[in-house]
């Protein structure tokens, strides 16, 4: 099913860091899973496994102090990314400027490994002066150590009661203190090594004149080797950079668009000075991340660029971008409706103000459409509650107006983050089926985080388990249900209670999620698997495949592992899960 459908979202090798307290912590590590055009993916784990921090990536919602340090991710929106772009004088003058800009830089690519030999003797003269990068890395994870040691005890001396707990909080400031003498007696050590390796290199008279004169031999031999000629083939190449550059800043007002194909040109001589492979598509893709989306060119008429847009969502440089992404294209439906409401507003005012941001129709015209949402998602005599505030609406209602807001720009990706939690069990069930229903009709793709395993089986085409910021199964909803093969996953459905038989003891997974802020060796769940092998300590298993859709992160799968059978609970799983769900 899944080979049928066209790719909506593909993450590849995405990382989420945030900075807490003087600490990074790493939310998401190295997932990647493509999402399909109209199908249910459900993600599922425990509360702090990255659930909400993933989806919160790709909408544009991450808070202020997270950031995506390594990865992409890929929005195929056709109708979004096509790009035309009108050649207007000014265009044309700045199209020619780039290109001779981009000619004459290309001749950089001739003397590409020469330069790549000079950074290396200045990279090792560098090291003889200072500290190895082995030596550097040792001394920036101690000092980050003690920093968030004394982070630490500098908030727990703020939960002291100043008049009761002097004692407390006089021992914490020794402790803090003594953390400050070592952060200084460290900067001092390394300070004093590098003045001794500065002393060392300086005298070695041998290595300085081997030094000067190899950089001298090798900057001759750069400087012969960029007078060479260009290719056509080249030059024919620059002349589209220089459309692909201008395409990519088009949607920019006159200034950004300056400042931005400056920007881009300054990166495409760096690329060419280094000897990056600009043919190859995503090398060429990453060097205008670094600045904006780019354009690929496709063909042009006398008044206009045409041009592909590669939406990366994991590299937005400009906020602007992402008011044609979020809401417009990727809609969010959260869990308490009536936090999501503005309780001041009218129920009305609020659909319809989205309507005429992202729409550019009239007033009247959105009214029209936001009367008609209503009837879709379920609210009586819509005209007389159009004027309502959300407190005269109940649960249920106010989550259906949340439905009706997140589908009023019609989005091609609606996340649902628990969106039944909040309700009683009666209303939960309406919910889904007015999200499963509204799907038919609108042809979104849901993403429908959740740990209620009830709410998987009645909602979701395929599951993605997560667990410590990864993915450890990946399958369809058959397959992850009635044959897991993680033990995480053995674990989630043996605590199911609705699949407890009577007087036997409710499982309960032992133990506690590892910290994220530290570096995890082998198997994340291992600590907590009954059925861990001494390998899953020490190596972090690869994702095995199962099926063509089904894959699970666990040595357990590979060849040479011992056969373990999955719990009894959960062996004799279909029935139990017919009976208990209404499937």
């Amino acid at each position: 099913m899944a080979k049928e459908k066209k790719v909506l979202l593909s993450v590849n090798d995405l990382w989420v860091k945030f900075r807490v307290r003087g600490r990074v912590l790493t939310a998401i590590r190295g997932i990647s899973l493509d999402i399909y055009e109209n199908e249910s993916i459900a993600i599922v784990g425990e509360s702090g496994s990255g659930k909400s921090v993933f989806t919160k990536t790709f909408a544009g919602m991450l808070d202020s102090n997270g950031f995506v340090s390594d990865g992409s991710i890929l929005f195929n929106d056709e109708e979004l990314a096509d790009t035309h772009v009108k050649l207007t004088p000014m265009a044309r003058r700045l199209i020619a400027g780039s290109r001779r800009k981009l000619d004459e830089a290309c001749k950089l690519e001739h003397g590409a490994a020469t330069y790549q030999q000079i950074l290396a003797l200045e990279s090792e003269k560098r090291a003889k002066s200072s500290l190895s990068d082995e030596e550097k890395a040792e001394v920036e994870t101690e000092y980050k150590d003690l920093m968030a040691k004394r982070t630490d005890a500098y908030n727990l001396k703020q939960t002291f009661d100043r008049r009761k707990e002097k004692d407390k909080i006089k021992e914490t400031d020794q402790l803090i203190s003594g953390y400050d003498n070592q952060i200084k007696e460290l900067k001092k050590r390394e300070e004093e090594l590098i003045r001794k390796r500065k002393a060392a290199a300086a005298g070695d008279t041998s290595y300085q004149k081997h030094y000067q004169d190899r950089a001298a031999a090798l900057k001759a031999q750069y400087e012969r080797e960029i007078k060479g000629e260009v290719s056509p083939a080249v030059l024919r190449r620059n002349e589209v950079l220089a459309k692909e550059i201008y395409l990519s800043v088009g949607r920019y007002d006159l200034h950004q668009r300056v400042r931005m194909i400056h920007k881009l040109e300054a990166a495409l001589k760096k690329a060419m000075q280094l000897g990056v492979d600009l043919n190859d598509e995503n090398q060429r893709n990453a060097i205008f991340d670094s600045v904006t989306f780019r354009v690929r060119y496709l063909d042009e008429t006398a008044e206009e660029l045409h041009g592909i847009c590669i939406l990366n969502l994991a590299k937005v440089q400009y906020a602007g971008d992402w008011t044609q992404i979020r809401g417009k294209r990727i809609a969010t439906v959260f869990q308490d409706p009536m936090t999501s409401l503005n309780p001041i507003i009218t129920i009305g005012k609020q659909i319809t103000s989205i309507i005429i941001k992202h729409q550019n129709c009239s007033e009247a015209e959105a009214r029209r459409r936001a009367l008609d949402l209503m009837r879709k998602v379920g609210i009586p005599r819509p005209e007389a509650r159009f004027d309502d505030y959300p407190f005269q609406y109940s649960g249920g209602m106010r989550q259906r107006i949340v439905i009706a807001i997140a589908l009023s720009c019609q989005p091609k990706i609606l996340i649902c983050d628990e969106p039944t939690t909040a309700l009683d069990v009666t209303i939960q069930a309406q919910i889904l089926q007015l999200i499963k229903d509204l799907q038919k009709e609108f042809n979104y793709t849901i993403v429908f985080i959740t740990h209620d395993l009830g709410v998987v089986a009645n909602v979701a085409d395929r599951v993605a388990v997560l667990y410590a910021g990864q993915v450890v199964e990946l399958g369809t909803v058959e397959e992850v249900f009635y044959d897991p093969r993680h033990p995480y996953t053995w674990a989630l459905l043996s605590s199911l209670p609705q699949l407890a038989q009577k007087n036997t003891k409710l499982y309960s997974i032992t133990g506690t999620p590892p910290s994220l802020y530290n570096h995890i060796v082998g198997d994340s769940f291992a600590p907590r698997n009954p059925y861990c092998l001494k390998i899953d300590t020490m190596m972090e298993p690869p994702m095995f495949k199962v099926t063509d859709t089904h894959y699970a992160k666990t040595w357990l799968l590979d060849p040479n592992a011992p056969k373990i059978e999955k719990p009894e609970g959960i062996q004799d799983i279909h029935q139990k899960l017919i009976s208990a769900f209404n499937i």
